[in-house]
């Protein structure tokens, strides 16, 4: 079993590495992610549960971690990510269905995670 909430976070410390050292290309990408993932015709929900399936697609581990994470975040269900890592098989044959058990994994980890620190937190 991975443990998606390291692997985003490594990652996220890896990425920042090029952050600083290619600051100029690092803005751009960061103004394309945030016009994609932008509300329009398609919700932000929706646009990370493609994101998901395009993950699994071409099998990026942090990119499932990432964006199972921002679905789980954005109100997607596990019902929801079923769904989407099942067309993301339909498209990728056989290596899609093994990284879709392991976006399967990531949302479940996400998702107790969040309960766990809702539970953790104070009434008040």
């Amino acid at each position: 079993m991975k443990n998606w909430q390291n692997i985003a976070a490594e990652q996220s410390v890896l990425l920042k590495e090029v952050r600083n050292g290619a600051p100029e290309a690092m803005k751009g990408f960061s103004a394309l992610a945030a016009g994609a993932l932008k509300a329009g015709a398609l919700d932000t929900r929706t646009k990370e549960l493609i994101a998901v399936g395009i993950s699994v697609a071409v099998r990026c581990d942090p990119c499932i971690a990432f964006h199972t994470k921002a679905a789980r975040a954005a109100g997607a269900t596990r019902e929801e990510i079923m769904e989407t890592v099942a067309t993301a098989i339909y498209m990728g044959a056989g290596p899609s269905y093994m990284y879709a058990a392991q976006a399967v994994e990531a949302y479940d980890q996400f998702a107790a995670a969040a309960a766990a620190a809702a539970e953790a937190k104070p009434a008040g």
